[in-house]
């Protein structure tokens, strides 16, 4: 597989039973690129947008782990040791609670939270995935995590089967939150399905499937057009357009005196070169423009 210059983001449409490590392999094949990554794992029984980086825009990936949604189904009346439908399923014989009272315990768990990362994680304790210890039948100790939950609607409820629309932050574990839901109302509760619609500021809307983008690739189309410009996957920051030679001093390691800057205050803005393309990322501090993140070399 050679080299080739794409440079862009792909929301993928995860399918269930895919790794997100399985996604990147399928599209380096896809777009003839080795250079892939993603922003954000999803889980393999989760399925919706994983964010796919190409080319040098993985350099931008610590940048997109930023606030997430998803339609999470669950299920009242039971536990399961790895908190969903497919691990050891065990009824917990408790009554279940009317709608209301799933209602009135929902607050609880808005705002800044803690959880405790399940043991099908891949969170790294002391060196090794928790997953992999889960698997050889392994469960230790692990610490509280901090999280942020801004929205977390009850959309749906037939008898002990919910469906749950959630806005987190990143590194938000939906499995633990419905096991503390369930710990909450006094029954329990196992996730069923989880489906992720949007990371940041892109959605499910903007995803296509891998099974699509085979198909668009068996008919001779060009790769480059499944993706988007970086500026996509951080719409709301500001952009300056540099000259040639503004630019070149840029990259020569020099900062920018004297511009007007694009931002009310410190931070990122877009540095664009004259056809309006995206060359990187810059800090602004005070009255110079320093590079962050280059895009192009």
């Amino acid at each position: 597989m050679s080299e080739s210059p794409l440079c862009g983001i792909l929301p993928v449409d995860k399918a269930p039973d895919w790794t997100s490590h399985d996604v990147v392999a399928k599209t380096r094949g896809l777009l003839g690129q080795r250079r892939v990554g993603h922003a954000g794992t999803l889980d393999p029984m989760a399925t919706g947008l994983l964010v796919v980086l190409a080319g040098k825009a993985t350099r931008l990936m610590e940048l997109l782990l930023g606030e997430k949604t998803y339609q999470a189904r669950l299920r009242l009346g039971f536990t399961s040791d790895t908190l969903d439908a497919q691990g050891d399923v065990r009824p917990t014989g408790a009554a279940l609670p009317p709608p209301e009272e799933v209602y009135a315990v929902l607050p609880r768990f808005l705002g800044g939270i803690e959880q405790i990362p399940p043991m099908v994680s891949a969170v790294k304790v002391g060196g090794q995935r928790l997953y992999k210890l889960a698997r050889q039948g392994v469960e230790i100790e692990r610490k509280p995590r901090p999280v942020t939950v801004r929205a977390l609607e009850l959309s749906e409820a037939d008898g002990g089967d919910l469906a749950l629309t959630v806005t987190c932050s990143s590194g938000t574990y939906i499995r633990t939150l419905i096991a503390d839901i369930g710990n909450a109302l006094g029954c329990g509760a196992v996730m069923t399905a989880l489906r992720r619609v949007r990371s940041g500021a892109l959605d499910i809307g903007q995803a296509v499937t891998l099974e699509e983008l085979s198909r668009r690739k068996a008919a001779g189309e060009a790769p480059e057009t499944w993706l988007l410009p970086v500026r996509a996957a951080l719409p709301d920051l500001p952009a300056l357009t540099l000259t040639e030679r503004e630019e070149l001093a840029l990259y020569q390691g020099k900062t920018l005196p004297g511009r007007p800057l694009p931002a009310q205050q410190d931070g990122l803005c877009w540095l664009l070169d004259t056809s309006g393309t995206a060359i990187a990322l810059a800090k602004a501090e005070r009255t110079t423009l320093k590079l962050h993140i280059n895009l192009k070399t």
